[in-house]
């Protein structure tokens, strides 16, 4: 195969929530931080944990587990707090722990099966299996759009 016909290289983050693999597209992630304690906003939904000071910049936190309508998660310091940029917007994702960052191109990816309307499968644009291991990725504009209405 020439260098012509190779098709576009995608790299996700992965990492883990609720003992199942994620992973996001590595071009909205602005960086990875330990777990900080955040400050609880009133009125936010439930799974909004709060926001914290990212170098001057309030930052929301959202537990994603509890987003993806998972069982949430006890806060520990092993926990980690992806920081993700999507259409400007700066939000942290709580997450258990980061795992990788794999490669792979467009035909690794599937599209998920259709459940029922109103169910969380809409935040999954697509799944892959890497070593055994089924990976969801997940569409980020599902998840960060829906905070920011639920916040407004």
């Amino acid at each position: 195969m020439s260098e012509k016909e190779t098709p576009e290289t995608i790299e996700l983050l992965t990492f883990q929530l609720a003992d199942q693999e994620y992973s996001l597209d590595i071009m909205s992630v602005r960086e990875i931080r330990g777990w900080t304690r955040t400050t609880p906003l009133p009125h936010a939904p439930s799974y909004m944990k709060g926001v914290i000071n990212l170098r001057g910049t309030v930052l929301p936190v959202m537990d994603l587990s509890e987003r993806l309508g998972l069982k949430p998660q006890e806060q520990t310091d092993r926990n980690v707090i992806i920081v993700v940029n999507h259409n400007d917007v700066m939000t942290g994702l709580l997450v258990d722990a980061v795992s990788d960052i794999i490669a792979l191109t467009a035909d690794d990816l599937q599209p998920p099966p259709e459940m029922q309307p109103g169910s969380t499968s809409n935040v999954v644009s697509s799944l892959t299996l890497i070593d055994e291991r089924m990976i969801r990725v997940l569409d980020l504009s599902a998840i960060v759009l829906s905070v920011q209405s639920n916040a407004a």
